[in-house]
């Protein structure tokens, strides 16, 4: 038989009320020597205490919800690390929900977590004009209208806390390092038109290589992930008529993110291009995984551990008057053996 609340009373000799405003956290507490009894007896018996009780108690579920949009991308794992470590600091537990990249599942999952009553949800991934951004809004309206909060990792939604990414600044510099260091030749491998981030960070790019009046000389599309670029850099590869050793100065292809860029180099290693003596690339993001990467990998590193963090910290900051307090990390640009031109 299940060990109850008035069980626990009964072994401590206080009402059922005393014992559960000690074990659900109510802002009401007996003395301690009656709390110390109550907690011995709870205990003694095995009593776990309930979860639903406590939230009614404390106003509080203590519980704060995640939405990426793959979670076996290392981009929003690093960022999930991130959230889980100053969870954990906060004494929260993180409900994660991992969207594939179908906003339909976002949108059901953000209900879902407001239904759960977390006491903030966290939305990790790039926006798209549309719907069901609109959707979102109306969604969100109403959450931080009953006491919710909202912080968004990437573009903002019309009201909540924002921790963005500087995609077009961080694409931007990598463009100027890497003519800086002679590359010349340029191609671009972006992701769908409707994701902001990959506009961004496509638009920093060739515009910043414009002002060098270069202008790439093929640009391709394909899904954010490995497979996207692996696909997109095989059409790339025909359109430029890519050869091994050629003798031509490789061109230097920029891959809207470090996933995309290593989907790149197997298509190309299949079709005998070698990276960076016959084609360079540089990404966007600096996963973890570029660790253990052959050639190393250009890209523009963001401290995604720390968004993650510093989201959760602003979701669950207590001031009435920053709900929508919105903060901008920047990359740095760092050069590898992928865009290494030889001499």
């Amino acid at each position: 038989m299940a060990v109850t609340l008035q069980h626990v009373a009964d072994r401590a000799g206080v009402s059922q009320a005393t014992a559960s405003r000690v074990l659900n956290g109510s802002s009401r507490t007996p003395r301690e020597d009656v709390a110390d009894r109550v907690r011995t007896a709870a205990r003694e018996l095995g009593y776990v205490a309930n979860a639903q009780a406590q939230a009614l108690a404390r106003s509080s579920t203590g519980l704060l919800g995640l939405i990426v949009h793959d979670i076996a991308d290392p981009y929003f794992s690093s960022i999930a690390q991130g959230v889980q470590r100053a969870s954990r600091t906060a004494a929260k537990e993180v409900l994660l929900a991992s969207t594939d990249r179908d906003f339909t599942i976002e949108r059901d999952a953000v209900s879902t977590l407001i239904a759960h009553r977390a006491d903030a949800i966290i939305l990790a991934g790039s926006r798209q004009s549309g719907d069901l951004d609109r959707d979102l809004e109306a969604l969100f309206a109403q959450y931080q209208a009953n006491g919710g909060r909202v912080v968004v990792i990437g573009q903002p939604l019309a009201s909540g806390g924002a921790v963005e990414p500087e995609n077009r600044l961080g694409a931007s510099e990598l463009a100027d390092a890497l003519v800086g260091v002679g590359h010349r030749d340029f191609a671009v491998i972006g992701g769908p038109a409707a994701i902001r981030t990959a506009v961004d960070r496509r638009n920093g790019f060739v515009e910043t290589l414009g002002n060098h009046a270069i202008t790439p000389l093929v640009e391709v599309s394909g899904d954010f992930t490995r497979d996207g670029g692996y696909s997109a850099a095989r059409r790339l590869a025909d359109a430029l008529h890519l050869e091994p050793d050629s003798g031509r100065a490789p061109i230097c292809v920029f891959a809207v993110t470090d996933v995309m860029a290593i989907g790149a180099i197997a298509a190309w290693r299949e079709q005998g291009l070698r990276v960076p003596d016959d084609i360079c690339i540089a990404g966007f993001d600096d996963i973890p995984t570029l660790r253990d990467h052959t050639p190393s990998l250009s890209t523009v590193a963001l401290p995604l551990e720390q968004i993650g963090y510093r989201a959760v910290e602003l979701a669950l900051r207590t001031e009435t008057n920053d709900g929508d307090l919105r903060e901008r990390f920047t990359g740095s640009v760092v050069l590898r053996d992928s865009t290494r031109l030889h001499r």
